[in-house]
């Protein structure tokens, strides 16, 4: 018997609901941590395509109102690749990222936050899972999760039945 799993089968798995409450987790521990009158953050970026519900969330709860986009391409078809940016936040608004809170669901090997950052460097990072390679990229997250932890989030999920962890 064959005792190495794939990543797929040490899963974790988000749900919508799941998402929401820890992104109001991450917003409450943001409050009032910007560098703006009274701890504000001039806008949130987020990183697309899984910081978007993250970040919608956290506007929300934190009454932030400019939100934009940085894309980041760094997996193609579940490998991963050298990430490269695709899109860039409104440069105007950006600057040196000073105000600025950027959100992914998830900072994994770093690489995408890490390339964020050289671009980025004063920006506030905060995801809402970190795994232990990616942490040193992240300034804030809530939940930490191994590295050989595959995380399901609710957007790449469909319903369907489910073999038992142990089988038949």
């Amino acid at each position: 018997m064959n005792s190495i799993r794939l990543p797929h089968e040490k899963g974790f798995h988000v749900s919508w609901d799941q998402i929401h409450r820890d992104a109001r987790a991450l917003a409450w521990r943001l409050d009032r941590q910007g560098p703006g009158a009274g701890g504000s953050w001039k806008a949130i970026v987020a990183v697309t395509r899984g910081g978007m519900a993250p970040a919608m969330i956290v506007a929300r709860e934190l009454d932030v109102r400019v939100v934009d986009t940085i894309s980041v391409k760094s997996y193609d078809h579940q490998a991963q690749q050298e990430a490269e940016i695709l899109k860039s936040p409104d440069p105007g608004l950006m600057r040196n990222g000073n105000g600025i809170l950027l959100i992914d669901d998830l900072v994994d090997s770093g690489k995408t936050l890490e390339l964020v950052r050289q671009r980025f460097p004063d920006a506030h990072y905060a995801t809402i899972y970190a795994k232990p390679k990616g942490r040193p990229m992240v300034d804030t997250f809530i939940t930490e999760v191994s590295q050989d932890t595959w995380i399901f989030f609710p957007w790449d999920m469909a319903l369907q039945y489910v073999e038992p962890f142990r089988g038949t």
